[in-house]
């Protein structure tokens, strides 16, 4: 039985869950501009690859087009294919038409596909393996079991009919076999949430493999994951201070920094800053990480939400914490490709490498998956503003700081020292900082006298 004050850091199973709640009043050509310039700035395809489209209520498909360069993609260049086969705009449709075609016959509760080439799900492709979502509960609660359809020519009718049989056994992610992938969703934002979780997955698969044996969820944690605590009673804030107002200003930037860092994905990671010493504020479920607004973060004030707002579901850890710990003023839990690779890896992190990753991490703990669920007040009580830093396994980075700025420095250095000692594990055995180094560090940055160190 979970305890009913369980502090969720994942997204509910239902699959499609959010996107039945949140209206999407953007019109189709500007949703896929807009997509493909996320999907094309991170690297998630090429100036010539993928293809994204949206089935409109009168049955016509809004595609992207052929040959026409991803990085420059206009409104005006979307096509519009009619339920007769006319097409509409300047050019033709994607050349892999034919299979999103199929997709939407064969599953009507689809509306929007996105196919694209992101690079650790292609290695998946051509190595002939689908990503195990039950690396986290979020991606399992996002994504599902993931589909694989067997290689067939690109935008042959042959590879639509392959992709849309498995798409009809249930499945809405189909790898396809040295090709890439298929995702679709109810709406277009469900679409891409799936599409980048689920490359979120498999990169860290790829970098918690270099580390030894990767450790996936059993159904009875991905059940208990899945379970959240009581809706929060709300409240009426008032007007805002002056106080109040930067903060949410000043979260907001740094929240959506992360995202561009990647170091949130759009609708998982939390953050949140204190705002007094009974209430502080934090993102909001449903809301984009890479354009989320001040307006849209939860007031949290003894125990009771800002009215209209749904916090994320990491409140009560947070809440907790900043019990437990007055001096702490900042909290973010995020998923970090390399960080989190090693939430789900027996390797430790040692952060014995450079100077400033010692000084800034200390020692990284690892905490159990079940205490984020039936032990919220261990995980509270095992950081300090001494030891700020903690890996959950299977799920996430919690990082304190003093301030938003302090805890975000410390989140960037978490993920730059654990890409670093993945990376150096094909260069040779490393060669951490000694004993005598790490006091002379200690004595010289993190004495009392020297908290306030200039940074190196």
């Amino acid at each position: 039985m979970v305890p009913a004050h369980a502090p969720c850091l994942t997204l509910p199973l239902a699959r499609d869950s959010l996107s039945s709640i949140m209206r999407d009043i953007t019109h189709p050509a500007e949703r896929l501009v807009q997509a493909m310039a996320r999907i094309y700035q991170y690297r998630m395809t090429t100036t010539s690859g993928g293809n994204l489209s949206i089935l409109d209520d009168d049955g016509s498909i809004w595609i992207t087009p052929a040959r026409v360069d991803k990085g420059a993609l206009r409104v005006e260049d979307i096509v519009r294919v009619l339920p007769d086969g006319r097409s509409e705009g300047r050019h033709k449709p994607s050349s892999e038409f034919p299979f999103h075609q199929r997709i939407y016959q064969q599953r009507p509760d689809l509306k929007a596909i996105v196919h694209a080439h992101p690079v650790a799900l292609v290695a998946f492709s051509i190595c002939g393996q689908t990503p195990d979502t039950r690396l986290f509960t979020k991606a399992r609660a996002v994504c599902g079991e993931v589909g694989f359809a067997p290689y067939a020519l690109p935008g042959s009718d042959l590879l639509g009919n392959r992709i849309a049989e498995v798409f009809a056994t249930g499945p809405d992610c189909v790898m396809l076999e040295n090709h890439g992938v298929v995702v679709a969703g109810v709406d277009f934002p469900a679409a891409f949430r799936r599409f980048e979780t689920l490359e979120f997955v498999a990169k860290t698969v790829v970098k918690a493999r270099a580390l030894g044996d990767v450790r996936y969820l059993t159904d009875e944690q991905l059940a208990i994951g899945g379970q959240c605590g009581a809706e929060l009673e709300e409240f009426d804030p008032g007007p805002a201070s002056s106080r109040e107002r930067a903060l949410r200003r000043e979260l907001c930037d740094f929240i959506r920094r992360g995202y561009h860092q990647r170091l949130l994905t759009a609708n998982a990671g939390s953050f949140s800053v204190r705002v007094e010493a009974d209430s502080f504020l934090i993102s909001t479920q449903l809301v984009d990480r890479a354009t989320i607004a001040p307006d849209q973060l939860a007031l949290i004030r003894d125990g009771r939400r800002e009215r209209r707002r749904h916090p994320s579901r990491a409140w009560r850890l947070h809440q907790l914490i900043y019990q437990k710990h007055p001096e702490i003023r900042a909290i973010v839990n995020a998923t970090p490709v390399n960080a989190t690779a090693f939430s789900a890896s027996a390797s430790r992190l040692d952060t014995r490498t450079i100077p400033e990753s010692y000084i800034f991490l200390r020692d990284v703990a690892v905490l159990p998956f079940s205490w984020v669920y039936d032990a919220p007040e261990k995980i509270a009580e095992s950081m300090t503003p001494e030891f700020p830093i903690a890996l959950i396994e299977n799920d996430c980075a919690l990082v304190l700081g003093t301030t938003i700025l302090d805890a975000f420095d410390r989140l960037e250095v978490l993920e730059s020292t654990a890409e670093a000692v993945i990376l150096s594990r094909s260069l040779g055995e490393v060669r951490p900082m000694d004993d005598g180094v790490i006091k002379e560090l200690v004595t010289a940055f993190l004495s009392p006298e020297n908290l306030n160190s200039p940074e190196l």
